[in-house]
C-alpha cells in the first residue's frame, strides 16, 4: 500500500510559510470522513486518502446510484449510505456534488448535521455563506477549490474559512487535500479568481496541447509523435517553472534568441493577440463562477 511510503505535501498559507504534511500523520486522524458526490474529484479524493493512509473504515461515500456505491465499496473498502446516515456518522463531510445540486444535497443533511461537523464545499461558485444559510447555526464550512490533476496526486487546492471555521477546520481540510496535491489558503474574496485561473487552468493547458498538435500534423509530424514532443515540453516547463524560481519572462527569454525560431513564433502569437485572449477567457471564467454563487447555473 502507498501508506508505507508517505505522502509528503506542501501547504502554502499566506504570510508565505510552508507545511509538509505525510501520510504517516493523516493516518493517525481517527476521526470519519463522508465523501458525498462521488464523481472525478470526489473518488480521486478518496483514493488519495487512502493511498496518504487514512483506513478505509473511518471513510464513507454517498452516490447518487447504489450500483456505483457498491463498485466503490469493492475497490476501496469504504461504506456507502445515504446522505442523512453520512450527516449523522461522519465527523467531516466533503460535498463533492455539481454547484446546481448543492440546494438539495443542503436540504437533505440540514435536520442531521451539527455544530461539531465540518462541511467542506468542493464545488465550484458555492459560497460558505449559501451553505451556512442551509444549515444549524455555526456549523463551521471552509470552500475548497480543486482541480481535475487530483486524480493523479497533482492537484491545487485553494482553501478558505466560512464564518464559523477556525484554524484547526482548515488544517484538517489540508490534511485531507494535502493527499492530492498541494493547498493554498486564500481569502474567499479571491475564490471565484482562483477558480478560474487554477479550477479551469487544466482545460487552458489541454487546450493549448491541442493547438499545437494540430500544428505538428500541418508541418508533417505524425500524431503521436507531436503529442510526445509538446507534452514532454509542457512537463519540462513546469518542472523548470516550479524549481527553478526564475520569472517566466526569463525563462521564456532564455529560450528565445535574436533573430531565431522562437522570437518569430512569439511575434505571431502577440499579432494574434494570444495574450489578451488568455487573459479575456480568465475573466470570462471568473465571471461565470461568480454567476454560480448567485443561482444562475
Amino acid at each position: 500500500m502507498a501508506g508505507t511510503n508517505p505522502v509528503r505535501n506542501r501547504t502554502h498559507h499566506p504570510h508565505g510559510e510552508v507545511t509538509e504534511l505525510t501520510g504517516t500523520n493523516q493516518a493517525r486522524s481517527n476521526r470519519t470522513v463522508a465523501v458525498l458526490g462521488t464523481g472525478k474529484i470526489g473518488e480521486a479524493l478518496l483514493s488519495g486518502m487512502i493511498r496518504a493512509g487514512w483506513r478505509p473504515e473511518n471513510l464513507l461515500v454517498t452516490t447518487r446510484r447504489p450500483e456505483h456505491g457498491a463498485k466503490l465499496r469493492d475497490r476501496y473498502g469504504v461504506e456507502h449510505v445515504n446522505n442523512a446516515e453520512a450527516a449523522e456518522r461522519a465527523d467531516t463531510l466533503i460535498l463533492a456534488v455539481k454547484p446546481q445540486d448543492m440546494g438539495k444535497l443542503l436540504d437533505e443533511l440540514a435536520p442531521h448535521t451539527t455544530t461539531d461537523r465540518l462541511v467542506i464545499s468542493a464545488a465550484a461558485g458555492i459560497t460558505t455563506a449559501y451553505i451556512e444559510e442551509r444549515l444549524a447555526s455555526g456549523v463551521p464550512v471552509v470552500r475548497v477549490m480543486p482541480n481535475t490533476p487530483v486524480v493523479v496526486d497533482e492537484g491545487m487546492s485553494v482553501i478558505s474559512a466560512g464564518s464559523h471555521a477556525v484554524a484547526e477546520h482548515l488544517a484538517h481540510t489540508e490534511e485531507i487535500f494535502g493527499g492530492v496535491g498541494k493547498t493554498l489558503r486564500v481569502p474567499e474574496s479571491q475564490q471565484d479568481a482562483a477558480t478560474a485561473l487554477s479550477g479551469s487552468g487544466p482545460a487552458y493547458f489541454y487546450f493549448l496541447v491541442e493547438a499545437m498538435t494540430d500544428a505538428g500534423i500541418l508541418l508533417g509530424v505524425p500524431r503521436a509523435q507531436a503529442h510526445d514532443l509538446i507534452v514532454q515540453s509542457a512537463i519540462g516547463a513546469a518542472v523548470m517553472l516550479r524549481d527553478s524560481g526564475e520569472h517566466p519572462v526569463k525563462l521564456r527569454e532564455a529560450v528565445t534568441s535574436p533573430a531565431g525560431t522562437t522570437i518569430n513564433a512569439i511575434r505571431e502569437l502577440e499579432d494574434h493577440g494570444v495574450r489578451a485572449a488568455l487573459i479575456a477567457a480568465i475573466e470570462a471564467a471568473r465571471n461565470r463562477s461568480r454567476e454560480l454563487a448567485t443561482g444562475n447555473g
